[in-house]
């Protein structure tokens, strides 16, 4: 496993990552580690993006142009449900 040293930590930062370490039941280090892996774990996921972003790329070379109708709903007119009401 890697190491390295982390130097000049202001007070306050070291101070807070011990209320944390001691309120989730791990040692400083270990809540440090679980903060790294956090971070690197959010990074992958974010570039990866959400579903929209999946799904717009999935479609992308298959884009309508402008004015050009879905060819599934030509000659169907759309009708709003009728909820009885």
């Amino acid at each position: 496993m890697a190491q390295f040293v982390v130097r000049n930590i202001e007070h306050t930062v070291k101070a807070r990552l011990q209320r944390r370490a001691q309120r989730n039941g791990r040692s400083m280090e270990e809540e440090v580690r679980e903060i790294l892996r956090d971070a690197a774990r959010a990074e992958t996921s974010s570039q990866k993006g959400g579903l929209g972003t999946e799904i717009a790329a999935r479609f992308r070379k298959i884009g309508l142009k402008p004015g050009e109708e879905i060819p599934e709903l030509r000659g169907f007119t759309i009708q709003a449900p009728d909820f009885g009401e």
